[in-house]
């Protein structure tokens, strides 16, 4: 299991115990104490079982690009006048028009090869498969007559010249169905090849965070995460994907260790944050945690004099008596925490009176 150093909780806690009144010394830090007896007290039970750890982090929600977070650029082919751009937020899918040049059509198609040349029959290679695949025919990478009648349909339904050949300033390819992000061409401007005319990201809301150094080791791929959205509401996600390049923040006295790596959160409903174009949110991870482990209440937590922490154990017999421990691992959303000592489970520790 994962440890971690809990030494500056533990000061937390002390100090607030402190502030409390709630503080009771015990003379020897490995043995149990005897206490005094008192008036029946609020219990909790010592519990065995699984323990996780919530990471709180502030996110940006936004739209999937790129594993690094960077979008996709539509770079343009063709030669003369933009007629027709798409707007902002505008969704395109594989096989529609993405915009026209001298009011010829330019279509995205899905693939992660770019055009680099014009494929007819009898052409074989990569960029052959992904045409294929977007013809929905089997992924070979070969051109053939097959290719070339499903092509011809493709550019009669879509209101190209029918040729049944893929000319170099026909399509756009990008991994997959896209949302609109930013426009860089200009209506009637001119359209040059080797240009960026737009950027664009997947269509899909997703949420970005930035992980510090103490956090980097934490969250891993498959951690659950809830995130709140603006107007408190809530939708369950869990880590995608961990950026593999540190960002290191502006300014000539950062520090390397200040680097953070940005790590995306896939939501479960994504529909729940539609009509959010960018937002910032807030964003719990539960971290993988601790399998099986003894644990308390945080609140059951007594501060011993010199150092360290203890809990109040009630026996049976209802007598009472102090039990030193070591802290583990602190289960913030559950409001537990790992403990090792002279206890069981089914324990009766005693907790503040609500």
């Amino acid at each position: 299991m994962r440890r971690r150093n809990w030494a500056p909780a533990t000061a937390a806690v002390l100090v607030a115990l402190a502030a409390t009144g709630g503080v009771v010394a015990v003379s020897d830090g490995t043995k149990a104490t005897p206490a005094a007896q008192g008036p029946s007290a609020s219990t909790a039970t010592v519990e065995q079982g699984p323990l996780s750890a919530v990471v709180s982090l502030n996110g940006t929600l936004s739209y999937r690009a790129r594993s690094d977070g960077s979008p996709y650029s539509v770079i343009n082919q063709a030669r003369g006048t933009y007629t027709e751009l798409p707007e902002v937020g505008a969704k395109v899918d594989c096989g529609d028009v993405l915009y026209r040049v001298n009011d010829r059509p330019v279509m995205l198609l899905c693939g992660t090869v770019p055009a680099y040349r014009e494929v007819h029959e009898g052409d074989v290679g990569r960029d052959v498969r992904q045409l294929n695949r977007n013809l929905h025919l089997p992924a070979g990478k070969a051109f053939t007559a097959r290719t070339k009648a499903a092509l011809k349909q493709l550019q009669r339904d879509k209101g190209f010249d029918v040729t049944g050949k893929l000319a170099l300033d026909d399509a756009v390819f990008l991994p997959r169905p896209v949302r609109i992000g930013k426009v860089a061409g200009e209506l009637g401007g001119s359209a040059r090849p080797g240009v960026q005319v737009a950027q664009a990201t997947a269509n899909t809301l997703h949420v970005q965070v930035n992980l510090d150094a103490s956090q980097q080791g934490e969250v891993t791929k498959g951690d659950r995460a809830e995130v709140t959205l603006p107007g408190n509401t809530s939708v369950k996600g869990a880590v995608a994907r961990l950026g593999r390049v540190a960002q290191a923040p502006e300014g000539k006295d950062a520090l390397p260790e200040t680097a953070t790596v940005p790590a995306f959160i896939s939501l479960d409903d994504p529909d729940a944050a539609r009509g959010l174009e960018s937002a910032p949110v807030q964003v719990d991870v539960m971290t993988k945690g601790v399998e099986s482990a003894l644990s308390v209440p945080v609140t059951a937590l007594v501060g011993k004099s010199g150092d360290g922490l203890a809990v109040e154990l009630v026996r049976a017999d209802g007598r009472r008596e102090l039990v030193a421990v070591k802290l583990g691992l602190f289960d913030t959303g559950g409001g537990r925490v790992q403990v090792e000592g002279d206890l069981r489970a089914g324990d009766s520790v005693v907790v503040p009176s609500i």
